[in-house]
């Protein structure tokens, strides 16, 4: 067994993400994450300030993720199909390659305190703000129907994606390409400006 190269630091981000995906935030004490890494208590407080830095660290990494994985294709010469087939791709690859972290994403980022919550908020923008450029592109393109209300559009492909962390598991039969190529399928028709 190789030794871990990570930072105890990282190692306790990485429990955290764990714990909270598998029990919820409140359920998760810090003495659960200190006896999970082998460690007292109080030695945890060496590397953190407390619960809710973990909350934000594994929250703000999960931004980072989905939004470093969908900002090449903002400028990408792409059709509207494609950019939006390889943007479910990434996207869902960074749940199933994250699942703990973005399980906590996804379900517990609302137990931040206000000043938190806000910030985290306006991340998440970003990438809904992504979908939305999209829709609003396929339409300009004439390629997506004229009708589309683009928020919804947007919510609706975002809410596809996203809600793939609650059945989603490594080992299945379906591999994280496989759900965005289905996933696509079934939106595009729905989508797409019918041609006469």
């Amino acid at each position: 067994m190789q030794p871990s190269t990570k930072t105890r630091k990282e190692q306790i981000y990485e429990v955290a993400s764990e714990l909270f995906s598998q029990r919820g935030y409140h359920a998760t004490s810090m003495r659960d994450l200190a006896a999970r890494l082998g460690m007292q208590g109080g030695s945890l407080y060496a590397h953190i300030s407390g619960k809710e830095e973990l909350l934000v660290e594994i929250v703000t990494q999960a931004t980072d993720r989905f939004d470093t994985a969908l900002r090449p294709l903002r400028t990408a010469q792409m059709s509207p199909q494609d950019k939006l087939r390889e943007a479910l791709r990434v996207h869902i690859q960074v749940i199933a390659t994250h699942l703990d972290s973005a399980t906590v994403f996804f379900h517990e980022w609302q137990h931040l305190g206000p000043e938190y919550y806000n910030k985290v908020a306006e991340r998440r923008d970003v990438v809904e703000s992504f979908y939305r450029d999209l829709v609003r592109e396929g339409i300009e393109k004439g390629v997506f129907r004229a009708t589309l209300d683009v928020k919804i559009a947007a919510i609706l492909i975002l809410s596809v994606a996203n809600w793939t962390y609650i059945w989603y598991r490594e080992g299945g039969p379906l591999k994280s390409d496989d759900i965005a190529r289905v996933y696509t399928d079934m939106l595009l028709p729905g989508l797409l400006a019918q041609l006469v």
